[in-house]
């Protein structure tokens, strides 16, 4: 039996029709940069996530730097990220001059720990912080965003693992992403919301970071040919916009299903007495599962002893941004960030599509059974 980490092409079987009349219209009307889809998707993104602006730009990571630049981040600021994310949050820091500091995780949820962030406050001065929503997940926002609002510090969430995610927030139901001053989407094909490429969101309720990141987005210009900074090329084609607006409207029960799956694989760890050899996440409300990572030991040995049996696996993330070769020159060392040093040597993620059935998890259940004994 095959088992992928994520079947696209049956998701895109499954849309085939309403993809291709989509797409078709653009091609028709030849509108590919900035058309009507993409102030449609806008719109309808906006309505979904509860904020006031939703602005499509070229991907997630453009969306950070847009997002900090329209912040005011610059050259010797210093923003704090967690270390243990993708690459693109500490990079989109390091490419306005500023520096990231790096923070450890917390070792359940993976997720940016708040504590350790009001002891770096009280030592340094911080001019952003980017909390990032792993594998679809919300952080701790209330915790945060009492920081954010005693320090007099700015938040842009980096919420592209987590479209969709609720948050409990201060007695009401948030979506992950509107919160801070500004929130970040990927649409990359294996994201819960995914175009056939990259694309982007930033979103916020703020009147005057949208028209920054409007005018940023577009080389800095306006009107057009007039320049009053100097922006991006970094714009959300209408294609992609397009391909995204056939797929928002299942994003809710593709949210479900995956909750479903996971739902799904702790039962059947539980059956098979796996408890103490592996860790599942919690079903926690709010996750979408954009990935289902498990902590287990012999982590490398038991991806492959899967990929010989057909099962798909990944690993996020091998090695914890402070010790990248790019960062050496911050000073972090080995042990310097424990918990997150310990994960990347542990964590795996096992196929999480919305559409896998029983069978098929319990032959992945089953499999790492006979690896662990």
């Amino acid at each position: 039996m095959k088992v992928p980490l994520l079947n696209l092409a049956g998701q895109y079987l499954q849309l085939k029709k309403e993809i291709d009349r989509a797409v078709e219209t653009v091609l028709i009307n030849g509108s590919y940069i900035m058309g009507p889809q993409v102030n449609e998707f806008e719109k309808n993104i906006a309505e979904y996530l509860r904020v006031k602006h939703a602005l499509g730009v070229a991907s997630g990571s453009d969306a950070l730097l847009l997002s900090l630049h329209a912040l005011g981040v610059g050259k010797g600021d210093k923003v704090i990220v967690p270390t243990f994310t993708f690459f693109a949050t500490a990079g989109a820091v390091c490419r306005l001059g500023a520096e990231p500091v790096f923070v450890d995780i917390n070792p359940v949820s993976y997720n940016l720990d708040p504590e350790q962030v009001e002891d770096i406050i009280n030592r340094e001065i911080i001019k952003a912080i980017i909390p990032v929503h792993l594998f679809g997940l919300p952080c701790n926002m209330e915790k945060l965003m009492d920081l954010a609002e005693k320090y007099g510090i700015k938040v842009i969430e980096d919420a592209c693992q987590a479209i969709g995610a609720d948050v409990n927030y201060r007695g009401q139901k948030r979506k992950a992403g509107s919160i801070g001053d500004i929130g970040c989407f990927s649409f990359f094909p294996t994201k819960n919301l995914s175009c056939y490429g990259d694309g982007g969101l930033v979103a916020t309720n703020d009147d005057a970071l949208a028209e920054k990141i409007a005018v940023l987005r577009v080389h800095g210009s306006k009107p057009k040919y007039y320049h009053s900074v100097v922006g991006y090329n970094s714009r959300l084609d209408t294609i992609q916009a397009a391909v995204l607006n056939v797929k928002l409207k299942y994003l809710p029960e593709w949210s479900k299903k995956r909750r479903r799956v996971a739902s799904l694989y702790n039962k059947a760890f539980e059956e098979k007495v796996l408890a103490g050899k592996i860790t599942c996440p919690a079903i926690v409300d709010g996750h979408v599962f954009h990935q289902y990572v498990v902590s287990v030991d012999h982590r490398d040995k038991l991806a492959e002893f899967l990929k010989k049996k057909g099962i798909g696996t990944s690993v996020y993330y091998p090695l914890p941004l402070h010790l990248q070769e790019c960062f050496k020159g911050l000073g972090y060392r080995p042990g310097d960030l424990p918990v997150s040093e310990a994960a990347s040597q542990r964590v795996l993620a096992l196929p999480i599509d919305p559409e896998l059935n029983d069978e098929e998890i319990n032959y992945v259940v089953d499999s790492i059974k006979e690896f662990l004994g």
